[in-house]
């Protein structure tokens, strides 16, 4: 069967964000500077080679570039300046477009107008929403109790019924992504047991970010595993006990404590990040996508809009309080909405999937060779 070859991969890659591929001469290098590169998987010198020859059906197919954490030690040992950690994660972005079926994510990564307008338009929908909500059931001096602005028990319907949409659209796109790099490869055949025997790597990898830690990038581990914590810490709050943390004024120190402690490791992650890609302090930080920047702008917004509402309504300003608390949704609805599925936070969804499916893989390809292996073995026997 003839191999389809896209003469054009290259072009559209840089378009997210790849340097000039073409300088690259397979030195080797940079796969052996890495210390999550090995058999089967070995990156990044095999994606570089195969975007190069426009092999696009195998590059779609791919784990590698989930596989790879950008320590940037290989761009810093290239002798070409390929710079193959910028393109692994210019193929990232082109992975997450391809599991996408709506088609959102290419236009977003591909234009940064376009992601910043849906952001926008959706924030003020969310705005506009809620204050007609609010105004027409309730005081918008009024923060909490009865007659509040916006009662708790309805946001924490609206809460459930985003989480139900981004349920939606994750679940579809991860779909797309188990059976581009499992069920639909010839090459690859996972039994279902094996399924269950290897689950607990999606939940080990989403909590432990430890494929960081084996890099050289130390401090990277910590900020990305305190960024996961908080986030899911706040997650839980939210989506659990949003009546006991937005009852007030008074403080309740057996969710609160866990809400200060979320909101602080939001801010102070993103300020870092923030920092580092202004003052381009590491490798990865040089080149910085507009994808990255709407992920941490949009982050950092809603953490300390979501401090301030705290703020204002502990001191007992329901006026201000609500003010800020649509100002606070207003971030809120995007960033689960389209960053979470359709942008670079989807990113802590389908890294502990990789691993999780490249262990499949690794496992379905041994017992293919050692089938192999078995069969030619009686051949061999015969012939001597």
């Amino acid at each position: 069967m003839a191999i389809r070859v896209n003469p054009k991969l290259v072009n559209e890659i840089e378009r997210y964000g790849a340097e000039d591929v073409s300088k690259c001469y397979h030195c080797g290098n940079c796969s052996a500077v890495c210390v999550h590169s090995g058999e089967p998987f070995v990156f990044p010198r095999q994606p570089m080679r195969s975007l190069q020859m426009g092999l696009e059906s195998k590059l779609r197919n791919s784990l590698e570039p989930w596989l790879c954490y950008y320590c940037g030690e290989c761009s810093e040992q290239c002798p070409r300046d390929a710079e193959p950690g910028e393109t692994m994660m210019s193929l990232r972005r082109w992975l997450i477009s391809r599991y996408d079926f709506t088609g959102l994510s290419r236009l977003f990564y591909q234009s940064w107008k376009a992601e910043l307008s849906a952001i926008l338009i959706m924030a003020f929908l969310t705005g506009l929403g809620f204050l007609l909500w609010g105004f027409h059931y309730g005081d918008i001096r009024v923060f909490d109790g009865p007659n509040a602005f916006l009662p708790s028990a309805d946001v924490h319907v609206f809460d459930w019924a985003m989480a139900g949409v981004l349920t939606f659209f994750l679940a579809i796109n991860c779909t797309r992504m188990w059976w581009f790099t499992i069920a639909g490869r010839k090459d690859v055949s996972v039994s279902l047991l094996a399924y269950p025997k290897a689950a607990y790597l999606v939940p080990f990898h989403f909590f432990t970010q430890t494929r960081y830690a084996q890099c050289a990038r130390k401090t990277s581990w910590a900020i990305h595993l305190i960024l996961m914590a908080s986030y899911v810490t706040m997650f839980v709050l939210i989506m659990f006990f949003l009546r006991e943390v937005q009852s007030g004024p008074a403080i309740n120190w057996n969710v609160h404590v866990f809400g200060y402690l979320a909101a602080l490791g939001l801010i102070g992650t993103c300020i870092y990040m923030v920092y580092g890609r202004l003052k381009k302090t590491n490798v990865w930080h040089e080149r910085s996508h507009e994808s990255d920047w709407m992920f941490l702008i949009l982050l950092l917004y809603v953490a300390v809009t979501g401090v301030l509402q705290h703020v204002l309504h502990r001191t007992g300003t329901g006026l201000s309080a609500n003010i800020a608390y649509v100002a606070h949704m207003m971030g809120v609805v995007p960033m689960l909405l389209l960053e979470v599925p359709f942008s670079k936070w989807s990113h802590m969804i389908y890294r502990p999937l990789a691993m999780y499916f490249a262990d499949l893989v690794t496992i379905s390809l041994r017992e293919k060779a050692r089938s192999s292996s078995e069969v030619s073995s009686p051949q061999l026997a015969h012939i001597s």
